[in-house]
């Protein structure tokens, strides 16, 4: 897909990290913007950032509240039309220790990273179809969604589901045959500050983390913050894959031979 400018882009988290870059990026290539975002004051600062470049709208999303992702859906093609780029972007990290988990902590995690991807799919997808305008639609998964990196039961089980649902959603007919792509982002270390947000949001909505884990994850924050890849890097890679029709988006190589290490495991599992 090459024709991005004047398509319409509905990106969630998107005030933040990863997903500002993303909006960064579309916006120079002349997409107009959709931002969905929790951070209200985030949400200020990236239309104030960005509307000298495009036609931006903002709005207020839990992405995990199906009625309130349909009103903003159709908030955001009324105003900026048919939505054909969707980035279904919004995510926590982090997680409790395996003895620590509650199903509170399950419910929250897997609401945010696989159901919000499939609420997000829900509202826009049947009118990608329907209206033949083909399109893109690039999920964020996690490199935690390739192969198993000690990133947490939580947070390693959300993310391999989307990792799934995106390579099936990538070589289904209908999908194809509507000239939509599929991508799938799986970032590494990448310097944004989702740990520390994640950790508030967990306490806003009630789901506990152990004092432990909060004082190992915002270690970990911090070090993700010194060491990781730009966000604004990440969002180039994404707007090439979307042009590319690529379905993959992996942004280092840290995770490597962990990959091949998993991949050769699986092939010597077959039968003679």
């Amino acid at each position: 897909m090459t024709d991005i400018h004047e398509r319409t882009a509905f990106i969630t988290g998107g005030a933040n990290g990863i997903g500002l870059a993303i909006a960064r990026c579309f916006a120079r290539a002349g997409a107009k913007l959709a931002l969905a975002d929790l951070d209200a004051g985030a949400l200020i600062r990236a239309k104030a950032e960005l509307q000298d470049i495009t036609q931006v709208e903002t709005y207020m999303l839990d992405v995990r509240d199906r009625a309130a992702y349909a009103s903003a859906a159709d908030a955001a093609e009324r105003a900026l039309g048919p939505v054909t780029l969707l980035f279904n972007n919004a995510g926590v990290a982090g997680g409790d220790a395996v003895n620590r988990l509650t199903y509170e902590l399950w419910d929250w995690y897997i609401n945010v990273n696989l159901y919000g991807v499939i609420n997000g799919l829900m509202a826009f997808l049947p009118k990608m179809l329907e209206r033949g305008l083909g399109g893109h639609i690039v999920n964020t998964a996690s490199g935690a969604g390739l192969v198993a990196t000690g990133a947490g039961v939580l947070y390693t089980t959300s993310k391999f589901a989307v990792v799934g649902l995106s390579e099936e959603l990538r070589i289904n007919s209908e999908v194809k045959s509507a000239g939509i792509g599929v991508s799938v982002l799986c970032p590494n270390r990448v310097a944004t500050d989702i740990i520390s947000r994640s950790l508030d949001a967990a306490s806003s909505a009630g789901a506990r983390i152990s004092e432990e884990q909060v004082k190992k994850q915002t270690m970990a924050g911090k070090a993700l913050l010194q060491i990781g890849v730009s966000i604004d890097a990440v969002g180039e890679m994404v707007l090439k894959a979307v042009r590319e029709n690529a379905p993959y988006i992996i942004t280092d190589r840290q995770l490597e031979e962990m990959v091949k290490t998993r991949t050769q495991a699986i092939l010597e599992a077959f039968p003679d």
